[in-house]
């Protein structure tokens, strides 16, 4: 028999979340960020629950290439735009629309003299300091996309740096007094910005990690009242027990010291599986449907529990790590981190199975 963990996930779950994330923008089109593989669920398993979205962004053009092959006509984005000749040419053949973040990239479809047209994202750097185009830069790069052959439709772009801590103003203005008097769609809201500043909706909205039931913020209280479902649990089972006197320790570098006599639990789970190591003791964890805490240092196929929560639990009780009991941003919150990042480092070798 195999180990028994296992992640399960809920592409309902996906589609429940679209719907909340239309509600919250109902005059903007949607575009359902997958990057990443889904956010680490696998574009495969959760595309039936994206039929409603009117596009899919993403980053990576063999991901690309995956999702027209599962069907998909809509339009999709490449975030990250195009680097070769060879993308051009992919983009135009199978009809995607990329973002332009330097003059390299829009002289790079220029060149390649596409036969059909490739829609553009002229992004702008309104603060994020990444990629982009400059303030300074963006009219000037928007007049030359628009006499750029090969270039067709225009969409104005940009990315917000704090939209979850509740501040977008400070770019939102920078972006509309440069693009003021410019024709075309305008996209800039992630999903912190989709759920909590209407005024930055605009045209398109790019919600990502709300899709998939996670906080923007990080912090899981901050979508409480959203009414968000996780789309993916991470269980396993209690494999083994300990009794611990009082002043015992348990596992690696001894962190954890029993204040009393207690009962340990022994799940199979652990870092190579894609638990954070740096999970202190006390991260939240379900046994049988009751939240108790960890207890001491993770271990590469291991972690340890406190069943003071749960005396009746033993070996086979059933344990959720993270899903709908025990929230992805309430782990990555005691292990200072976040959920996006715990979604993404699922490991290989754990099985995944779809299910509602």
């Amino acid at each position: 028999m195999p180990r028994p963990i296992q992640a399960f996930v809920h592409p309902d779950a996906v589609r429940d979340n679209l719907q909340v994330v239309r509600q919250r923008a109902p005059k903007s089109r949607v575009w359902a960020v997958v990057k990443a593989n889904a956010y680490g669920h696998g574009i495969e398993r959760i595309y039936p629950a994206l039929e409603a979205a009117d596009g899919i962004a993403l980053l990576d053009l063999n991901e690309a290439v995956r999702v027209r092959q599962l069907g998909w006509k809509k339009p999709v984005l490449l975030l990250e735009g195009i680097f070769t000749h060879s993308d051009v040419k992919i983009a135009e053949e199978i009809g995607l629309t990329v973002a332009i973040h330097c003059e390299e990239q829009r002289e790079l479809i220029a060149s390649t003299k596409p036969t059909k047209p490739i829609d553009i994202y002229l992004k702008m750097n309104s603060g994020m300091n990444r990629l982009a185009f400059t303030p300074e830069q963006y009219r000037e790069a928007w007049e030359r996309a628009l006499a750029s052959p090969g270039v067709g439709t225009i969409t104005l772009m940009s990315h917000f740096a704090n939209a979850d801590e509740g501040e977008v103003d400070w770019q939102l203005n920078r972006f509309d007094a440069i693009t003021h008097g410019m024709p075309g769609d305008r996209s800039l809201s992630n999903s912190a910005a989709t759920l909590w500043h209407t005024r930055a909706h605009r045209n398109w909205i790019r919600p990502g990690i709300v899709l998939y039931g996670g906080s923007p913020s990080g912090r899981a209280r901050d979508v409480a009242d959203v009414q968000v479902r996780a789309s993916m649990t991470l269980s396993s089972e209690i494999i083994g027990t300990q009794t611990m006197r009082a002043g015992e320790t348990v596992g690696y570098a001894r962190t954890f010291t029993a204040e009393r006599d207690i009962r340990i639990g022994v799940v199979a789970c652990g870092y190579a599986d894609g638990y954070p190591r740096h999970a202190p003791s006390g991260t939240p964890v379900s046994v049988d449907g009751v939240l108790t805490r960890t207890a001491g240092r993770v271990s590469m196929d291991m972690l340890t529990v406190d069943l003071t929560p749960c005396p009746h639990a033993g070996i086979g009780s059933k344990v959720e790590l993270w899903g709908q009991h025990v929230k992805i941003d309430d782990v990555a919150a005691s292990s200072g981190t976040i959920g996006y990042e715990l979604m993404c480092a699922l490991a290989p070798r754990v099985p995944v199975s779809v299910t509602a």
